[in-house]
């Protein structure tokens, strides 16, 4: 027994030293390439809904060398215009994603949080978040209970997000004071972007930042080919609390177009049934026959599938659930716009952490950009009439 106990210990000891070799030994990451650079930065950017201020500052320092305009509306959306002539194209994606906002502060030092957004309770427990107060970034985290001490017959119970609270590590309410926090501060996952093998990348707030890098590359794109139409991209608002600033950016443009792009729902993850969502990540732009909130136009359905086809783009269909997208308060303003949702699947949306395909963001970008090439004003009228044949 000692011999083995001799023999064990030296094995362990060689392994322990070669660890430190390993680490130095492994390769660095490859420089992330302007695409990269741009989702990561987009990915990263705190913007609650309401406090988008941040994304918007990007936005506006990536839009507006292709645009010949850029102007607000009055919630702090921002719209990029291009071209003066021909039918009025929107071409949408919304800026804000899920986080929260401080409700109040306890006398112990503990934070209370109104969520914002569509959030499970499930996926709000013993997670890191960052609250934004006046001195800067806070870095905080939600308490879970302990295992040892949680009774056996609620350890697979989902905790409420009214009993969970966010720590800072301040004693006192005066400790919460003196890193500038206080009710109202705005509240967003602590989640960097992370490239993965495979030109996978990990981050939060895929819905929407993966849409804004689309209308982003995509204006740049149509800057180059040129396009028969007056183009607005807007990045908007409050989306993921009311679709808000997508009807007040319409209200302003009055498009006869609506186009927007979203983050997707994958269901190819382990325990997916296909009845919750068809698209996988890696299979190409999806695009959206139902959610809760809209029906598309038949005709711009159609015509999207025909320019994937013209393009060989691969496409995706799928009808989701408990869905809703900006495309729902566009197609209600300006006596009715014909509209379609575009989207790039995602895992794990409405959650601290996703994974999108790299492959997905370039073909949905080809997509676009042919389909607002198309949109003439003989194509536009067609898709506007609903006169009976004959």
């Amino acid at each position: 027994m000692r011999h083995i106990t001799t023999v064990t210990s030296l094995i362990l000891t060689a392994m322990l030293a070669t660890i430190p070799a390993a680490a130095q030994d492994r390769p660095a990451a490859p420089p992330l390439d302007a695409t990269e650079r741009l989702l990561a930065t987009l990915a990263d950017a705190p913007g609650p809904s309401g406090f988008e201020e941040a994304v918007r500052a990007i936005m506006v320092r990536e839009m507006k060398p292709s645009a010949d305009r850029l102007s607000y509306d009055g919630v702090g959306s921002v719209i990029a215009q291009q071209g003066s002539s021909g039918p009025r194209i929107m071409l949408d994606a919304h800026m804000d994603e899920l986080g929260g906002v401080v409700r109040r502060v306890t006398p112990t030092g503990f934070l209370s949080m109104q969520m914002l957004g569509g959030w499970l309770d499930q996926a709000l427990p013993d997670q890191r978040w960052i609250i934004i107060g006046s001195k800067g970034p806070v870095e905080a985290v939600t308490g879970i209970r302990d295992v040892h001490v949680v009774p056996p017959d609620e350890r697979t119970k989902v905790f409420p997000r009214e009993s969970l609270y966010l720590d800072v590590g301040a004693k006192d309410a005066a400790g919460v004071a003196a890193l500038g926090l206080s009710p109202g501060d705005p509240v967003v996952p602590d989640s960097p972007f992370v490239a993965l093998p495979g030109r996978r990348y990990l981050g939060k707030a895929w819905d929407d930042r993966i849409g804004c890098a689309v209308v982003i590359e995509a204006l740049r794109r149509l800057r180059a080919s040129g396009h028969p139409n007056q183009l607005f991209v807007a990045a908007t608002v409050q989306e993921e609390v009311g679709l808000r600033g997508a009807r007040t950016a319409a209200d302003l443009i009055k498009p006869d177009i609506g186009i927007a792009i979203e983050g997707g729902i994958a269901g190819d993850s382990p325990g997916r049934s296909p009845e919750e969502t068809q698209a996988r990540i890696g299979g190409g732009p999806g695009l959206f026959l139902y959610d809760s909130s809209t029906l598309p136009n038949r005709r711009l359905v159609a015509l999207t599938k025909d320019t994937a086809q013209a393009g060989g783009i691969p496409l995706q269909l799928d009808l989701v659930q408990g869905y809703g997208d900006d495309t729902a308060a566009i197609q209600a303003t300006n006596g009715g716009v014909p509209t379609v949702n575009l989207v790039v699947a995602a895992r794990y949306t409405h959650a601290h952490n996703g994974i999108i395909d790299r492959a997905d963001f370039d073909r949905t970008v080809d997509l676009v950009v042919a389909l607002i090439r198309r949109l003439d004003a003989g194509e536009v009228a067609r898709l506007r009439s609903f006169a009976p044949a004959g």
